[in-house]
């Protein structure tokens, strides 16, 4: 199996998240640094929330170009934007009302309404916003890992993971009996950095699969994410790394 990247074991869920928002900072430095403009996709999650509360927060709140910092997101839930489930509203309330980013610079991606036509819509926003690019250069996508393998919105088994042309999709998925959109994975594997976010004893199993075997004919959604000219990085804790 391809090495899927470089792991870091930290002591706590806490500890995850203050690593998470330093590599935010450092990656938004330097691609303003470099481009002018740093592109970075939010997934939800509880991991990912602490992150964002930290970054809303001195020292990283003063520290980051926010002007210059375009966000964007990895999936969402067919819910509109002020629903409890929804990816936006949990990223909204714990950093982007509470920094001084642009409106413009949040790309929100619409959970509500038809799902292929939604998935269409965030496609043609991300390929303007990439120009005449083959697949999006984003500098850094935050995922998470479900207790079943899956990433994004990309489950086990899902329709999306074959899909091998469209940057975003509206992906059906099985076990909630409800349509997802995703971005998809060689969107993702395009990235510059990629970095999972694993906290908890109920990823202990997983996370072990996911790192250790030998994909089989059905590999997991996690698995399959391996960029192409990037870099993976798994932040973990000791909660869910002991095997």
């Amino acid at each position: 199996m391809k090495q899927i990247g470089s792991l870091l074991v930290f002591p706590s869920a806490e500890a995850v998240t203050r690593a998470a928002a330093d590599r935010f900072a450092s990656v938004a430095a330097e691609s303003i640094a470099a481009r002018g403009r740093f592109s970075v996709v939010l997934s939800g999650g509880s991991t990912p929330r602490g992150t964002y509360r930290r970054l809303a927060n001195d020292p990283y709140a003063r520290q980051i170009d926010w002007a210059k910092t375009f966000i964007f997101f990895g999936d969402e839930r067919s819910v509109p934007p002020d629903h409890p489930d929804s990816n936006f509203r949990m990223a909204n309330e714990a950093l982007l009302s509470r920094v001084p980013i642009p409106p413009g610079n949040i790309k929100r991606m619409a959970g509500e309404g038809d799902p292929n036509a939604s998935a269409a819509a965030y496609e043609a926003d991300l390929r303007a916003w990439f120009g005449r690019a083959d697949w999006p250069r984003l500098d850094l996508v935050f995922l998470g890992m479900g207790d079943d393998g899956h990433t994004a919105s990309l489950f086990p088994g899902s329709a999306a993971l074959q899909e091998t042309a469209r940057w975003v999709v509206a992906n059906w998925v099985e076990k909630f009996h409800t349509f997802r959109i995703t971005l998809t994975l060689p969107a993702i594997n395009h990235a510059a950095r990629v970095l999972f976010l694993v906290t908890g004893a109920g990823k202990t199993e997983r996370l072990a699969q996911v790192l250790n075997d030998e994909p089989s004919d059905a590999p997991l959604p996690s698995q399959l994410i391996q960029p192409l000219e990037g870099t993976v990085e798994w932040l973990v804790d000791e909660a869910a790394a002991p095997k």
